[in-house]
């Protein structure tokens, strides 16, 4: 057998084996082994996604009902390990893995920076992010938001400098209304400018940064619903994208 071949012989046993499991996992789903699915997520992030995968999951099994649960990216990892939703749209993925879950990197949004309206650097169409180094950051807590702290000042570190974190935040409207206040400024996902405040502007910045968005759930799993969202999820990530 040539090279190609042997890689195209691979290529077919993965695409098999994968077809087999769907056909399982339906089979499984459409008679009653399976509860209800629960999936948790971050009102202000996804937004294009979560619908999109819900209708995609209605269409190919009716009759699994999926309960939702708005929490905190820290939340959903805790109620993941406890066993209390299945799935969670969960942020970055160094949390994730430190906790030995299973997870899918399925976005991957630009990252956005909050300013003070009356301060210089709103007037500007885009920001230099080492234009931000002299100023003072408002952060999200890790029990919130694990491991965005690190994020921050790696991202940040590219640019050349460390970030100066006045006060971390547990939730995304508090971190707005921290900005307005002029306490600092906050590099964000861009779907958070959908929290308008009239003194607040959102400009985008140079280089582009990116924040990434995965989902996670526990390896030991048994749920044929859990098995058939992720695969969903996977395909409406990569229209997306």
């Amino acid at each position: 057998m040539t090279d190609e071949g042997r890689s195209f012989l691979a290529d077919a046993k993965r695409v098999l084996a994968l077809a087999a499991e769907t056909v399982e996992s339906v089979q499984r789903l459409h008679s009653g082994e399976v509860r209800a699915l629960n999936v948790g997520y971050v009102s202000n992030l996804f937004y294009d996604l979560l619908p999109k995968t819900l209708a995609s999951f209605r269409q190919s099994v009716p009759t699994i009902s999926v309960n939702l649960f708005d929490l905190s990216c820290g939340d959903q990892l805790r109620a993941i390990e406890a066993g209390k939703i299945d799935l969670g749209f969960a942020g970055l993925h160094e949390p994730i893995e430190m906790r030995g879950l299973q997870f899918r990197t399925i976005a991957s949004y630009k990252t956005v920076v909050a300013l003070p309206k009356n301060d210089p650097m709103a007037r500007k169409s885009v920001v230099n992010l080492n234009d931000l180094a002299p100023m003072f950051f408002i952060g999200m807590s890790e029990a919130s938001y694990p491991s965005y702290r690190d994020w921050l000042t790696k991202t940040c570190d590219r640019a050349g400098f460390i970030p100066k974190v006045l006060q971390d935040v547990d939730l995304e409207r508090t971190m707005i209304h921290a900005v307005a206040a002029g306490l600092g400024v906050a590099l964000v996902p861009e779907q958070v400018k959908k929290f308008e405040h009239e003194n607040v502007v959102f400009r985008p910045l140079n280089p582009t940064v990116k924040t990434e968005g995965c989902v996670a759930w526990k390896d030991n799993n048994p749920s044929a619903a859990l098995k058939a969202y992720v695969q969903i999820v996977e395909q409406v990530g990569r229209s997306i994208r």
